[in-house]
């Protein structure tokens, strides 16, 4: 039982040693094996034929035939053009000599390989081949060959359609390169709109409220006691930014050992608390039992307050502000809503990237997002996250 991974994990590391090869190397085998297979008296005329002349014992000839037909295979890939050109030699030597060797079977697939590597000249390629396979076929006709105009014309077709196999191969190869091409750029894409996003959530909120918290704090000169609590405030807000922060960077770089903790839903009592402490009355509301496999809705259910209490510091900071949060089986609910426009002397403006950045959020999990003025002045954000999504 135990000879068997041991087994497997040979082959695999001969596997991966064998593709580490160079392609001439790994192409070589296939010419070797077809040179030694044509050498087999069973397999004596066994190869292709045009003309259908008799076929002729070997001399010292058919072996230099067979060596042109099977050794070039071994850069079909690196240089398809020489390759093309030895094995069409020899192919038109193996026909007008009637050797008819196993070898000869090499054409179709230097043609292929060709169609399929070959980069300049294409072509010239086709055309200056299809032009020396008539001067084959009138020497084949002199020699006594027996074969009608509509058989030179079928193998013609043949070998034409071994190219196309091979073109075909080539814009396959080219699609999925350029599909591929594309997947990456979209991921890279998505992957800097996710970082971007998340810079935003976390350095916005927090400089914000520090902000706010520091411009409060011009006005408490004559309280020492309540100046002291303010810059602690500030302080604490500072290091939990910078905390978030390393976190960020630490979960960018693909060799960090972190734990990939993520904000959810149960850290909303802390959010809370600390919008409070930069000046901000905010109640917090919630209903029913958080499902132990809500995905990544409970982050985005915090994102969805975490950005609007940044709003209220920012855009009506002293207003009361209400956080109400429903936790249901399928989704979760929740309703941020805030009474007029507040103080304004604090904000230092926005750009309107917070709420656009949530919507996507919401929606990339299949829920709905609004966030629309009140009659009063004040500012309602509303939400429904799906759960059960992957985080």
């Amino acid at each position: 039982m135990g000879r068997a991974p041991e087994r497997q994990d040979r082959y695999r590391r001969a596997a991966e040693l064998w593709q580490r090869c160079d392609v001439t190397v790994r192409d070589l085998p296939f010419g070797l094996l077809l040179a030694v297979a044509s050498l087999l008296p069973a397999l004596h005329g066994k190869g292709t034929q045009v003309g259908d002349l008799p076929a002729r014992p070997f001399d010292e000839l058919a072996f230099l035939v067979i060596a042109l037909e099977t050794l070039p295979l071994a850069v079909r890939r690196r240089w398809p053009a020489v390759s093309l050109v030895l094995v069409s030699l020899g192919f038109a030597l193996d026909q007008i000599r009637a050797y008819h060797v196993l070898a000869s079977n090499a054409m179709p697939i230097a043609l292929i390989s060709a169609g399929a590597h070959l980069e300049r000249g294409r072509r010239a390629t086709v055309l200056l081949l299809s032009a020396a396979y008539l001067p084959l076929a009138v020497a084949l006709e002199r020699l006594g060959a027996t074969e009608r105009p509509e058989g030179y014309v079928v193998f013609y077709l043949a070998l034409a359609l071994a190219w196309g196999i091979g073109a075909w191969l080539r814009s396959t190869r080219a699609a999925e390169a350029e599909r591929r091409r594309h997947v990456a750029e979209a991921t890279r894409a998505a992957e800097r709109t996710r970082i971007a996003r998340e810079l935003h959530d976390v350095v916005t909120h927090h400089v914000t409220a520090m902000v706010v918290q520091a411009e409060a704090a011009r006005y408490l000169t004559a309280a020492p006691d309540r100046l002291d609590a303010a810059l602690s405030a500030v302080t604490d807000t500072g290091r939990r930014a910078i905390t978030d922060l390393r976190h960020m960077l630490d979960l960018l770089n693909p060799g960090h050992d972190s734990d990939g903790r993520t904000p959810s839903a149960g850290d909303l009592h802390a959010l809370v608390e600390r919008t409070r402490r930069a000046g901000q009355p905010v109640e917090l509301a919630e209903e029913g039992d958080r499902a132990e496999s809500a995905g990544s809705a409970e982050f985005v259910t915090y994102r969805v307050v975490q950005e609007s209490l940044t709003n209220a510091l920012k855009h009506a900071h002293g207003s009361r502000t209400v956080v109400h949060v429903r936790y249901g089986p399928k989704e979760i609910s929740v309703a941020v809503s805030t009474d007029g426009p507040g103080s304004r002397a604090a904000s230092p403006g926005g750009s309107g990237r917070g709420l656009a950045g949530l919507r996507e959020r919401v929606e990339a999990l299949g829920g709905e997002f609004s966030a629309d003025r009140q009659a009063g002045g004040g500012f309602l954000v509303k939400a429904r996250v799906p759960a059960g999504s992957p985080a």
